[in-house]
């Protein structure tokens, strides 16, 4: 009998112990942002191929390992930087975020840490092998992934200047590399710049009263709301007519004309949303201008094996 209850113990032990260390390891993954990575991953692998490298052939890009190298220390610095900005965001994501904060709990913060220090060191070292620009350049981007979540996040406007254009410096490096200097593209960057902007601002809508207990300087905590919806659809106003401005004097076609046509009346139907004060609104704003960027993903993977065909 006490064999039995001992061999019991012991299942209902190990169980506990395998759904433990999956607790744990899904919270490593949620803490480091780890599928905002790998949609970034691929957004870079889309437009590396499909945009700025122009003429290289599909068999030449593949073992173009320097590209590769870039790719991944890029991936390895944003799964540290997303554990760094959870460090400092800890308390804030109590109340914002408890599920994700429950998860990751299953992890102590030292390990949380340490993995920040060794993604920034492999990254680094891939970098450093691959040329010393590669590496300045990571330098800078991993002691402003820092730098923004121990100082820049709590002051106004930099906060949401900063965080936009931390998510397109790799965009911008492989611009760089490839010398992919265009009306197009330089319009398409603003595009996207603009559409990031005013999804970290609505998202600052929904935690306002949050990051004003915290110390956060947003501005929905600094204008009044009604101020917050005129820059806000101010700033949509201005992303339809970059897309106008790329329909009609760049020559875009295909299926990213479709996209940007097809924008027009997505950045109408934001401002109709916006145009109430309703919490439940800005939450289906600020998912469909999140939905829209991952159209414009697969909307220029579609148009660049039309135009490779």
């Amino acid at each position: 009998m006490n064999s039995e209850k001992e061999t019991f113990q012991s299942k209902n032990y190990i169980s506990k112990s395998i759904l433990y260390r999956f607790s744990q390891f899904v919270g490593f993954l949620i803490g480091a942002r780890f599928f905002v990575a790998l949609l970034l991953t691929f957004a870079l692998y889309v437009s590396t191929f499909f945009l700025f490298n122009q003429d290289e052939t599909f068999r030449k890009f593949v073992f173009d390992f320097k590209v590769h190298g870039i790719i991944f220390c890029t991936v390895v610095t944003i799964l540290a930087g997303g554990i760094i900005n959870q460090f400092y965001d800890l308390e804030k994501d109590h109340i914002v975020k408890p599920f994700r904060t429950r998860i990751q709990s299953f992890i102590k913060q030292k390990y949380f840490l340490y993995a920040y220090l060794v993604l920034s060191a492999i990254s680094l070292g891939v970098a450093w092998t691959i040329s010393h620009k590669v590496f300045a350049f990571f330098v800078v981007y991993q002691f402003f992934m820092w730098f923004y979540s121990h100082k820049l996040s709590r002051l106004l406007m930099i906060n949401n200047l900063t965080f936009v254009s931390l998510t397109l410096y790799p965009f911008f490096g492989m611009m760089v590399y490839y010398e992919t200097f265009s009306r197009k593209v330089m319009l398409m960057a603003i595009f996207l710049f603009l559409i990031l902007l005013c999804i970290d601002i609505v998202k600052d809508m929904l935690t306002k009263s949050v990051d004003k207990a915290f110390g956060y300087t947003t501005i929905p905590n600094y204008f009044k709301s009604r101020n917050t919806q005129i820059i806000i659809i101010s700033l949509l106003m201005i992303t339809m007519a970059v897309s106008m401005k790329l329909i009609a004097k760049t020559g875009i076609s295909g299926f990213m004309a479709y996209y940007f046509t097809g924008g027009l009346f997505v950045m109408i139907l934001c401002i109709y949303l916006l145009l109430s004060s309703s919490r439940r609104n800005k939450f289906f704003t600020l998912n469909i201008l999140r939905f829209w960027v991952f159209i414009g993903i697969i909307a220029m993977l579609l148009n660049g094996i039309e135009n490779k065909l």
